[in-house]
Protein backbone atom coordinates (compact mmCIF):
# COMPACT_ATOMS: atom_id res chain seq x y z
CA UNK A 1 0.00 0.00 0.00
CA UNK A 2 1.28 3.70 -0.60
CA UNK A 3 0.64 5.60 2.40
CA UNK A 4 0.16 9.84 2.37
CA UNK A 5 3.57 10.37 2.95
CA UNK A 6 4.63 8.12 -0.16
CA UNK A 7 6.40 5.19 1.91
CA UNK A 8 5.40 1.84 0.42
CA UNK A 9 4.02 -0.91 3.01
CA UNK A 10 4.58 -4.72 2.19
CA UNK A 11 2.85 -7.07 4.83
CA UNK A 12 3.03 -11.17 5.28
CA UNK A 13 -0.57 -10.82 5.51
CA UNK A 14 -2.74 -9.97 2.12
CA UNK A 15 -5.76 -7.79 3.09
CA UNK A 16 -8.07 -7.97 -0.02
CA UNK A 17 -10.89 -5.17 -0.59
CA UNK A 18 -13.99 -5.63 -2.50
CA UNK A 19 -16.40 -2.53 -3.66
CA UNK A 20 -19.92 -2.89 -2.27
CA UNK A 21 -22.45 -1.25 -3.91
CA UNK A 22 -24.45 0.86 -1.14
CA UNK A 23 -27.42 3.36 -1.26
CA UNK A 24 -27.55 7.04 -3.00
CA UNK A 25 -24.71 5.43 -5.56
CA UNK A 26 -21.90 5.33 -2.59
CA UNK A 27 -19.49 2.74 -2.47
CA UNK A 28 -17.64 1.55 0.39
CA UNK A 29 -14.65 -0.96 0.60
CA UNK A 30 -15.37 -4.68 2.82
CA UNK A 31 -12.12 -5.81 3.49
CA UNK A 32 -10.81 -9.41 4.19
CA UNK A 33 -8.05 -9.39 6.81
CA UNK A 34 -5.63 -11.86 6.04
CA UNK A 35 -7.50 -13.08 3.37
CA UNK A 36 -4.37 -15.12 2.73
CA UNK A 37 -4.56 -16.70 5.55
CA UNK A 38 -7.84 -18.09 5.18
CA UNK A 39 -8.91 -21.94 4.29
CA UNK A 40 -11.86 -21.48 2.30
CA UNK A 41 -14.78 -22.31 4.24
CA UNK A 42 -13.11 -19.23 6.22
CA UNK A 43 -12.86 -17.04 3.85
CA UNK A 44 -16.70 -17.54 2.41
CA UNK A 45 -17.91 -17.24 6.36
CA UNK A 46 -15.95 -13.84 6.54
CA UNK A 47 -16.65 -12.47 2.80
CA UNK A 48 -20.13 -13.20 3.93
CA UNK A 49 -20.33 -11.26 7.43
CA UNK A 50 -17.96 -8.42 5.98
CA UNK A 51 -20.14 -7.78 3.03
CA UNK A 52 -23.21 -7.87 5.33
CA UNK A 53 -21.69 -5.29 7.83
CA UNK A 54 -20.45 -2.92 5.01
CA UNK A 55 -23.72 -3.21 3.72
CA UNK A 56 -25.41 -1.97 7.08
CA UNK A 57 -22.90 0.66 7.82
CA UNK A 58 -21.10 -1.18 10.91
CA UNK A 59 -17.81 -1.09 9.32
CA UNK A 60 -14.85 0.89 10.07
CA UNK A 61 -13.20 2.70 6.46
CA UNK A 62 -10.15 0.10 6.03
CA UNK A 63 -7.72 0.06 3.42
CA UNK A 64 -6.64 -3.20 1.47
CA UNK A 65 -3.74 -3.21 -1.09
CA UNK A 66 -6.11 -4.86 -3.91
CA UNK A 67 -9.47 -4.02 -4.36
CA UNK A 68 -11.74 -6.32 -6.30
CA UNK A 69 -14.87 -4.70 -8.08
CA UNK A 70 -17.97 -5.95 -10.48
CA UNK A 71 -20.42 -4.83 -12.22
CA UNK A 72 -21.42 -8.36 -13.36
CA UNK A 73 -24.54 -7.74 -11.83
CA UNK A 74 -25.86 -5.92 -13.87
CA UNK A 75 -24.47 -7.82 -17.49
CA UNK A 76 -21.39 -5.64 -17.61
CA UNK A 77 -18.86 -7.60 -19.19
CA UNK A 78 -15.52 -5.03 -19.36
CA UNK A 79 -14.20 -2.48 -17.44
CA UNK A 80 -11.45 -0.04 -16.76
CA UNK A 81 -11.07 0.43 -12.85
CA UNK A 82 -9.05 3.11 -11.29
CA UNK A 83 -6.75 2.69 -8.20
CA UNK A 84 -7.87 4.48 -5.59
CA UNK A 85 -4.81 4.83 -2.57
CA UNK A 86 -3.34 3.75 -0.40
CA UNK A 87 -4.70 1.07 -2.61
CA UNK A 88 -2.09 -0.43 -5.35
CA UNK A 89 -4.73 -1.84 -7.68
CA UNK A 90 -8.03 -2.80 -8.69
CA UNK A 91 -8.93 -5.93 -10.46
CA UNK A 92 -12.31 -5.77 -12.54
CA UNK A 93 -14.29 -9.07 -12.46
CA UNK A 94 -16.90 -9.15 -15.48
CA UNK A 95 -20.30 -10.53 -15.88
CA UNK A 96 -19.83 -14.15 -17.10
CA UNK A 97 -21.01 -15.11 -20.64
CA UNK A 98 -21.01 -17.86 -23.30
CA UNK A 99 -18.26 -17.01 -25.98
CA UNK A 100 -17.53 -18.93 -28.63
CA UNK A 101 -13.92 -20.70 -28.46
CA UNK A 102 -12.11 -21.73 -31.65
CA UNK A 103 -10.80 -25.42 -31.46
CA UNK A 104 -9.17 -26.81 -34.05
CA UNK A 105 -11.76 -27.63 -36.77
CA UNK A 106 -14.64 -27.86 -34.12
CA UNK A 107 -15.40 -24.67 -32.45
CA UNK A 108 -17.28 -24.83 -29.10
CA UNK A 109 -18.36 -22.41 -26.49
CA UNK A 110 -17.55 -21.74 -22.92
CA UNK A 111 -18.33 -19.74 -20.35
CA UNK A 112 -15.68 -16.90 -20.02
CA UNK A 113 -14.86 -13.80 -17.32
CA UNK A 114 -13.38 -10.77 -18.56
CA UNK A 115 -10.13 -9.64 -15.47
CA UNK A 116 -8.88 -6.09 -15.98
CA UNK A 117 -6.64 -5.20 -13.55
CA UNK A 118 -5.46 -1.37 -12.99
CA UNK A 119 -2.13 -0.76 -10.71
CA UNK A 120 0.17 1.95 -9.75
CA UNK A 121 3.35 1.74 -11.62
CA UNK A 122 5.31 3.16 -8.71
CA UNK A 123 4.82 -0.32 -7.08
CA UNK A 124 4.25 -2.83 -9.75
CA UNK A 125 5.56 -3.25 -12.47
CA UNK A 126 3.51 -4.45 -15.23
CA UNK A 127 5.57 -8.08 -15.43
CA UNK A 128 4.37 -8.34 -12.30
CA UNK A 129 1.10 -7.61 -12.89
CA UNK A 130 0.68 -9.69 -15.63
CA UNK A 131 1.96 -12.97 -13.84
CA UNK A 132 -0.37 -11.47 -10.86
CA UNK A 133 -3.65 -11.43 -13.55
CA UNK A 134 -2.29 -15.16 -15.11
CA UNK A 135 -1.89 -16.53 -11.77
CA UNK A 136 -5.83 -15.75 -11.11
CA UNK A 137 -6.64 -16.65 -14.38
CA UNK A 138 -5.31 -20.19 -13.89
CA UNK A 139 -6.93 -20.66 -10.13
CA UNK A 140 -10.24 -19.54 -11.70
CA UNK A 141 -9.98 -21.93 -14.40
CA UNK A 142 -9.01 -25.04 -11.96
CA UNK A 143 -11.13 -23.72 -9.34
CA UNK A 144 -13.73 -26.92 -7.37
CA UNK A 145 -15.87 -26.27 -4.86
CA UNK A 146 -14.42 -27.68 -1.51
CA UNK A 147 -15.75 -30.96 -0.14
CA UNK A 148 -18.44 -29.93 2.10
CA UNK A 149 -20.78 -28.34 0.16
CA UNK A 150 -19.67 -25.01 0.96
CA UNK A 151 -20.75 -22.51 -1.91
CA UNK A 152 -18.74 -20.47 -3.98
CA UNK A 153 -18.37 -17.05 -3.33
CA UNK A 154 -21.47 -14.75 -5.16
CA UNK A 155 -20.86 -11.70 -7.05
CA UNK A 156 -21.71 -8.61 -5.39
Amino acid sequence: MILEDESIVQNETFDLGVAVALENDRLATAVIVGANKKSWPEFVKIYDETIAATRSGRVDAMNAPVVITSLGAFGVKAGAPIVVPPSVGTLFVGTAHRELIPNGKKNETAEVITLSLTFDHRVVNGAAAANFVHEIKQHIESFKIPAGGTRAVASH
